[in-house]
């Protein structure tokens, strides 16, 4: 039987998965692609920790070269994350002509653009499927099963600890700090938990995804990000009368000649999928014109979830080996020679509806005041909640409002007179709605 060789760079938690699944699965494995893969090296700077699994002796190295420079190894998997020397070690192991297969999302959405034009220059592959959404086959269906699809629109919930951190908030009516340490005594939150909590796993993973929705080059800084750390259990609660559940959402649509991207705590209909969408869970709801929706739920991150999802890249590009192709399906769903800039609409331009929630002093006039300032920018109330009088420490009590759709220039435009006026205490909460009733 065909043997093919694949060298491992990464001996991480995800690593661990994927040499568990190679070694549990490996009969399986041989089944479905003719031929048996190999894992001849494994490289990481530790290889003395147990990782509670055996690997034949010879294997494990401390040298990335010893991968990189083996003539008979044709696949090498990148999963030691961040920037460098990730990058390096994908690029060398291109410049060999040698595939790829990654989980790296902040790398891809970061130096996506020099990683993809050295693949296609070099003529290898590169698998990223665990790159967004761990085991649910979001790049798979956007490369090849929409491929005849003008995607609408794609809403996401692609960060599983602030799912997890939202889905308790909501659930057991605690504060974001004390969920936040649950989460992080549980593993689900790292020490650091910014990157998480403040929308930045999810901006790599929606760069990745605009990238293959529209074949086209992504600037990660172009996109509008907001995190999920000032949401309280109040207006958790106020959106719980109002019909709504709040959820960290990755949002693309296509507006005529551009594209809006962004990424927020969003309030979401009850009846809505992703509103029912809990713990750790990510999941995507696309809409095509063809297809219409499409919705893919799952695990987006663990050591099996994402050992699966690298490992069917793994099979994938073995296919083509015995095949003596490469690039079968092409990276970013367009060929490298015809991709362009996306055109993101710029984040003052989005229409949509808001929640308010004000603390104001509990006089006569205040709901007036309020409302003509609003109503001189534009924007028009949907519905108010006033909460019986009880006062916090400023004095003040809550008051809760909804738009009808508005241009979000006017409504920071707003809020900045607002803030500023003698019956408010403190700054506004604003959080975005999606709810196609109100539209």
């Amino acid at each position: 039987m065909k043997e093919i060789y694949v060298g491992l760079i990464g001996f991480g938690t995800v690593g661990t998965g994927v040499v568990k699944l190679l070694q549990n699965s490996s009969q399986l494995l041989e089944k479905q692609l003719g031929a048996r893969l190999v894992l001849k090296k494994i490289a990481d700077l530790d290889i003395t920790t147990s990782r509670g699994i055996s690997v034949e002796e010879g294997i494990l190295t401390k040298d990335a070269a010893d991968i990189l420079n083996d003539p008979e190894i044709s696949i090498v998997m990148e999963l030691i994350g961040g920037y460098e020397p990730a990058r390096s070690f994908i690029l060398e192991a291109m410049r060999k002509k040698k595939h790829v297969v990654t989980a790296n999302k902040a790398l891809l959405a970061t130096h996506g653009n020099e990683i993809f034009e050295t693949a296609a220059k070099e003529e290898v592959d590169i698998g990223f499927e665990a790159s967004v959404g761990g085991t649910i086959p979001v790049i798979k269906t956007l490369k090849e099963s929409l491929v005849a699809n003008r995607i609408k629109s794609i809403f996401g919930i692609m960060n599983g600890t602030s799912n997890f951190i939202l889905t308790k908030m909501t659930d057991e009516g605690e504060s974001f700090d004390v969920v936040l340490k649950e989460a992080q005594d549980l593993g689900f939150a790292e020490a650091d938990p910014t990157f998480d909590i403040e929308g930045i796993d999810t901006a790599h993973k929606l760069a990745i995804t605009l990238a293959l929705s529209y074949g086209k080059r992504v600037n990660l800084d172009d996109i509008y990000m907001e995190g999920i750390s000032k949401i309280t259990p109040e207006d958790i609660e106020f959106a719980r009368e109002l019909g709504y559940r709040i959820k960290l959402l990755a949002i693309a649509i296509q507006r005529e000649d551009s594209i809006e991207a962004r990424i927020h705590p969003t309030m979401i209909p009850f009846d809505h999928l992703l509103s029912n969408v809990n713990g750790n869970f990510n999941a995507f709801h696309i809409v095509g014109d063809a297809a219409d929706s499409v919705f893919l739920y799952g695990q987006g991150a663990g050591m099996m979830p994402t050992a699966s999802a690298v490992v069917g890249d793994l099979v994938d590009i073995s296919r083509d080996i015995l095949k003596g192709i490469s690039r079968r399906v092409p990276l970013r769903s367009r060929r490298e020679d015809i991709i362009e800039d996306i055109k993101l609409m710029p984040m003052d331009d989005i229409v949509t509806n808001y929640y308010l929630r004000f603390s104001a002093l509990d006089r006569p006039g205040v709901l007036s005041r309020i409302s003509g300032v609003l109503g001189n920018n534009n924007i028009s109330i949907s519905s108010v909640i006033q909460k019986g009088r009880t006062h916090d420490a400023h004095g003040a009590v809550p008051i809760v409002m909804t738009t009808h759709e508005s241009r979000e220039k006017d409504v920071r435009k707003a809020l900045k007179e607002m803030d500023t006026l003698d019956i408010v205490r403190g700054k506004t909460m604003v959080i975005r709605i999606e709810d196609d009733k109100l539209k």
